[in-house]
């Protein structure tokens, strides 16, 4: 007799778990890592994030694996931009981003008063 499983309301993350947590090695190994096995590993997990909809139980997971979360990121940019990512962080990247195009616009006025190019 087949019995079916029941559909449970919250999805069943282990596999997402595993899969997270071999990102976050790979995301930090002092070794290199091999291409394809990160491949292969982002792939898996993008196939997990596709069947679970977004939760307090995935918000939790995505909380601890911040590689895990950044492809999350990644692939629901279009609906809800770095949601993710600390507000604050991102302003100040922003700040050094400009600070630095503000410079790099100084040096090349100085570069054309003294006649370089």
């Amino acid at each position: 007799m087949n019995a079916a499983k029941p559909l449970s309301a919250a999805p069943d993350l282990v596999v997402t778990h595993v899969l997270a947590e071999l990102l976050e090695r790979l995301e930090r190994s002092p070794l290199p890592v091999d291409a394809a096995q990160y491949r292969s590993v982002v792939l898996h997990l993008v196939d997990e994030f596709a069947g679970s909809a977004p939760n307090d139980t995935v918000r939790a997971l995505l909380g601890t694996h911040p590689a895990a979360a950044e492809l999350y990121e990644n692939l629901n940019y279009q609906y809800a931009g770095l949601c993710l990512s600390p507000l604050e962080l991102a302003m100040r990247a922003e700040m050094q981003a400009r600070q630095a195009i503000e410079r790099a616009m100084r040096g090349g006025a100085k570069d054309k008063l003294h006649g370089k190019a």
